[in-house]
C-alpha cells in the first residue's frame, strides 16, 4: 500500500510542482520551468490532442482529482474494519432507555410535586 501511494502521488506532485513554477515563471535558471516552455507544452499537447491549449489544465485537473478519489475509496476499502473500529470508539453506540421509564428519571427524588 505504501508504494501504491507513493507511485500515485509522485507523478501528481511533480506535475502540480511543475505547473505552478512554469505558470508563475519561477524558473530558478532552468527553461523548462519558464512560462515560454509552459506555454509550448500545452500548444503541442493541444496540437496532438486537437483541442485549445487552454483547455488542458482544467482536463487534466479533473483528471487528477478523480484518480485521487479512486486511490481513496481503494484505500479506504483496505483500511475499512480499522476506520469501523475507529469509528465505534470514536462514537459508541447509544444504549436504548428502559422501557417506561425516563432516563432522567431519579428514584430518590425529594420533591413532592406532583
Amino acid at each position: 500500500m505504501k508504494w501504491f501511494l507513493i507511485l500515485w502521488a509522485c507523478p501528481v506532485i511533480l506535475l502540480t510542482g511543475w505547473y505552478g513554477l512554469s505558470y508563475y515563471d519561477m524558473s530558478f535558471g532552468i527553461f523548462m520551468l519558464t512560462r515560454q516552455a509552459h506555454d509550448l507544452v500545452f500548444a503541442v499537447y493541444g496540437h496532438v490532442l486537437g483541442l485549445p491549449p487552454e483547455t488542458i489544465p482544467p482536463l487534466v485537473a479533473r483528471a487528477i482529482a478523480f484518480d485521487s478519489l479512486i486511490v481513496f475509496a481503494i484505500i479506504g476499502y483496505r483500511k475499512r474494519r480499522e476506520i469501523r473500529a475507529w469509528y465505534s470508539r470514536r462514537f459508541p453506540a447509544v444504549q436504548p432507555a428502559e422501557s417506561g421509564v425516563a432516563s432522567f428519571a431519579n428514584d430518590v427524588n425529594l420533591s413532592s410535586a406532583p
